[in-house]
């Protein structure tokens, strides 16, 4: 029975690799990985230069991981608001090593006032995907009382073709007024072809839409900036073919510490989750604008796959940020509020 349940756990996983193949991963914190929510938000932020890393583990209770890690750099140019990044991503979905890799350049720019922030940023670079189909199982090498049977070799035509590069492209816009934070993005613009097989499989573009209010708590109290406290509550959109997902929930932010609590609807994709997160600023050099950041979360699912057969998903994040010696530029928009305050 052991045997057995393992292999139906792997098939599930396996199948569950391959379903979400034209899909991609998401993060519960999202805003700790900034460029790949939006390609607007490269250079985004105050110092010179930002580093990103942010790795997620779902469903680590089911055999055959789905792994997730985007990395990336940006620096960010005064003089016209914006800046060039780069990003990597990596997944590994199954038990077949279904493995994803993105290497992307970015490049946004900034229009606007003191009152209003525009930006607008552009993403392209290079996919790859491979898979270890000798790793894959099927029906005729499972036995009805024994289960799977090692070493058997299954009659299934496997293919030759493991390994597919592909040209890959996005765009995003986010604008910045006041209190309150909109954007949205588009990836796989080209919809590139990833087939291993040479008929025709097009990536469908993912679009993206979030929102975010930043509710100050000391409004009227003489405090600074990064002494006061706030709410900010955010609704992120996600559409892909025909999943949707919504995550919705709000953050508390006081001074270096950030705790959110959201629900994020699964669709007809995958289980819906609650997620608490926990990010943590710690400036090493607060004078020089040098900080790194610490972020946490955990999601539980709350249909389908429930926790107990799950264990639900871990995401760490870590980020730093400094300003570079030889800085000499100001700011293009001294007094309008930019999309860093709200995360």
């Amino acid at each position: 029975m052991k045997r057995i349940r393992y292999c139906f756990l792997s098939a599930l996983i396996t199948l569950l690799a391959f379903t979400a193949s034209a899909q991609d991963h998401q993060y519960s914190q999202f805003f700790n990985s900034p460029v790949y929510l939006n390609p607007a938000l490269n250079g985004q932020f105050e110092g010179d230069l930002r580093m990103n890393m942010i790795y997620r583990n779902q469903w680590s209770s089911l055999p055959g991981a789905l792994t997730y890690i985007t990395a990336s750099v940006d620096y960010n140019i005064p003089k016209f608001g914006g800046g060039v990044g780069l990003m990597f991503t990596r997944s590994n979905e199954g038990t077949a090593y279904y493995l994803r890799n993105n290497l992307a350049g970015i490049y946004s720019y900034s229009v606007g006032s003191d009152d209003f922030v525009l930006s607008f940023g552009l993403q392209a670079g290079i996919g790859n995907r491979t898979i270890d189909r000798g790793k894959l199982v099927f029906g005729d090498q499972i036995d009805p009382r024994l289960g799977y049977i090692p070493g058997s070799q299954s009659a299934a035509d496997l293919g030759q073709l493991n390994n597919k590069f592909y040209f890959d492209a996005g765009a995003g816009i986010n604008l910045v007024v006041g209190n309150l934070m909109a954007g949205g993005a588009l990836q796989h613009i080209n919809r590139p072809d990833q087939s291993f097989t040479g008929a025709t499989a097009k990536l469908p573009m993912r679009a993206t839409g979030h929102l975010s209010y930043r509710l100050d708590l000391n409004k009227y109290d003489n405090y600074e900036e990064d002494e006061k406290s706030y709410v900010i509550p955010s609704v992120v959109m996600y559409k892909q073919a025909t999943s949707t997902s919504v995550s919705a929930g709000m953050q508390y932010k006081r001074r270096s510490v950030n705790a959110g609590l959201w629900y994020r609807s699964g669709g007809e994709s995958g289980p819906s989750a609650f997620v608490v997160s926990f990010i943590f600023d710690l400036f090493i050099n607060k004078s020089g604008g040098e900080k790194m950041r610490f972020g946490i979360s955990h999601d539980a699912p709350s249909s389908k796959l429930n926790y107990s057969n799950t264990s639900g998903s871990t995401e760490g994040s870590l980020g730093y940020e400094t300003t570079l010696p030889s800085r000499s530029a100001s700011p293009k928009f001294l007094g309008a509020r930019r999309c860093y305050d709200f995360y």
